[in-house]
């Protein structure tokens, strides 16, 4: 692993590998398959990259998003990797090179998307060429029950039939059991080691709140959070997005929508200003986020429930890839629950694939109304054990956990005694006594359950019926517009034979607290402020002149080493973490006048 170890050093300029990577890039420059679970900012990429630089030929990386692809190859780049992309967004004297460089081995990693790959046009070039490895990045894609389905995806095993001496690797951060063994056999990775690294992210704080106003809510948690801080925040639909970006906006927080509606041209700007600057907030459908290589982004949010805990946990990894403390906040109410299960229901899809959604849907909803530790529950999902973490909100302000069931029995009385076909809010203006239009219309207010929990409020009575559809005692009929109707489970609970335990409802009370990680351990901790400043003005320079994003320059916690080392020469500069041989020699001098300077502005180089 010297060799390894080597290229670690001197073109990543990191001093030791984060287990399991150096077992991972040994066993794949051996020529060894392998399946790769790893979380996002864990560092999936060197266990490709590496052993690419140390087998003979070329390596060609199967990426789904063009974004990808370019922020890969533009940091490679930068670290004096010989690295290329084939995609639609060349020229074709461009591709015909990257071609010709790809197929004379003058490449050391080639990146495409599957679509190309399985072409007769590239097949035919892999044939000509000497392929070092395959390495096949987010191959969640491949299953069905995954939450990134690509239909491209499943023709990639033509790559064990056509070139089964070539090792392959598939990568992914967010695989359950049952994704897992659809990627083996999909891939034929039958003979491949599985690599688990933990799932866990300790830097991120877990924080679900019940919905009650959400977007006043998201503003509350920004401000008190994260203000000026880059985030992501995730809505279900397109409308949504676009005003939720308004409303923000019209707030004083820098904000853009991002969804497939909008033009290729407006998706490009949006996207490439919250990749290149600083303290932008995105508003966006899922379409945003999968590829999006930045390092800086300090939250995301959720203002409506995703479909499963594969996708929270892959849209949540999307903050703090950089390991500074960062959020993922999400506010969810019984509405969203019934808007998922309704989208379940109503789709296309066989019936074995809408029993596995639903069953997924269940275990997010369990994850959010779990008085427990989040993580200690989020990692179970994924099979591994962990103690309670100390950085999400319930271990930060533990909720109490109350006795429900005489409500719950009034609250499944009500549900069965106006014929199980109206949702929450009519059972709730029943239960406290409220005469509504409706519910005199329909002489509810004459029901025995008329006002027999007064001494409720409306936000009481909407928690536990979230918590009675969480756990399986009432279900919400999709097809009946979320009416709620009991299960095999309430009987029990109505005649006294079973409790109800839940937690009590509280509204963000760890937006108070602090959690173990404080901003002091963060990794602009001991910067010098007035260097860390010019800094990062130069990195802002440099990457507008060069191109690229200014992570792809150096990373923020690069930049902190140097503004709290203050190196005196390039021996020292080349001790700190992101800094390799190649970004030695071609920013070093820059960054030494920028440290000596006091406070001169060196310009940018072109």
């Amino acid at each position: 692993m010297m060799d390894a170890l080597a290229i670690l050093k001197t073109v990543f300029g990191y001093p030791a590998f984060r287990p399991p990577q150096d077992e991972i890039i040994d066993h794949v420059a051996g020529g060894g398959d392998a399946l790769v679970l790893m979380p996002t900012g864990g560092g999936k990429s060197l266990c490709y990259q590496i052993p690419a630089i140390m087998r003979g030929g070329s390596a060609v990386v199967v990426s789904p998003l063009i974004a990808l692809m370019a922020d890969q190859v533009a940091a490679l780049t930068e670290a004096g990797v010989r690295a290329a992309v084939l995609n639609s967004t060349l020229d074709a004297e461009r591709a015909r090179q990257v071609e010709q460089d790809f197929a004379a081995g003058r490449l050391d990693l080639l990146y495409v998307a599957p679509e190309r790959l399985v072409t007769p046009r590239f097949l035919d070039l892999l044939g000509r060429a000497t392929p070092a490895l395959f390495a096949i990045d987010e191959a969640h894609c491949v299953s069905q029950w995954g939450h990134d389905f690509r239909p491209e995806y499943i023709e990639l095993a033509v790559l064990h039939e056509r070139f089964p001496a070539v090792p392959r690797i598939a990568l992914t951060a967010t695989a359950d059991a049952l994704t897992r063994q659809e990627i083996v056999a999909r891939l034929k990775l039958d003979a491949a080691r599985i690599f688990i690294s933990s799932f866990d992210r300790p830097n991120i704080r877990y924080t679900i709140v019940p919905k009650d106003g959400g977007r006043e809510q998201l503003l509350r948690f920004i401000e008190q959070r994260h203000r000026g801080a880059a985030g992501i925040v995730y809505c279900l639909s397109r409308r949504k997005v676009e005003e939720t970006a308004a409303w923000l906006s019209a707030r004083g927080v820098a904000a853009l929508p991002y969804h497939a509606g909008l033009d290729a041209a407006t998706r490009a700007a949006h996207q490439q200003r919250f990749v290149d600057g600083e303290g932008i907030v995105m508003a966006a459908t899922i379409a945003f986020g999968m590829g999006i290589d930045k390092p800086d982004v300090r939250f995301v949010a959720h203002l409506d429930l995703p479909k499963s805990i594969e996708s929270y946990y892959q849209e949540t990894g999307r903050a703090g890839r950089d390991g500074a403390p960062a959020d993922a906040w999400m506010a969810y109410g019984l509405s969203d629950v019934v808007q998922q299960r309704r989208m379940i229901d109503e789709s296309e899809a066989d019936e074995d694939f809408k029993r596995v959604s639903r069953a997924k849907l269940e275990a997010l909803v369990g994850l959010a109304e779990t008085p427990h530790c989040r993580r200690v529950q989020l990692l179970a999902y994924f099979g591994e054990s962990s103690a309670p973490c100390g950085n999400c909100d319930n271990c930060i302000a533990p909720p109490r956990v109350v006795d429900a069931t005489e409500a719950a029995q009034m609250a499944l009385s009500a549900v069965y005694r106006t014929g199980a076909r109206f949702g929450a809010g009519h059972l709730i203006d029943i239960l406290r006594g409220r005469t509504t239009e409706r519910v005199a219309t329909l002489g509810h207010d004459r029901l025995k359950t008329f006002g027999v929990g007064s001494d409720r409020d409306e936000r009481q009575w909407r928690a536990l019926f979230r918590h009675l559809v969480a756990s399986g005692i009432l279900i919400a009929d999709a097809e009946a517009y979320g009416a709620l109707r009991l299960t095999t489970a309430a009987r029990a609970i109505l005649k006294g034979e079973q409790s109800v335990q839940m937690r009590e409802n509280t509204v963000e009370a760890t937006a108070r607290k602090r959690s173990r990680r404080t901003a002091d351990e963060s990794p602009a901790a001991g910067a010098d402020a007035g260097l860390l400043a010019r800094l990062r003005d130069w990195r802002r320079r440099t990457a507008q002149a060069h191109g690229v994003p200014a992570y792809v320059i150096f990373h923020d916690a690069t930049l902190a080493e140097i503004a709290a080392r203050s190196p005196a020469d390039v021996d020292g500069l080349a001790g700190i973490p992101g800094i390799g041989a190649k970004k030695l020699e071609r920013y070093g001098p820059e960054l030494l006048a920028l440290i000596g300077a006091a406070g001169d502005t060196v310009d940018a180089p072109v």
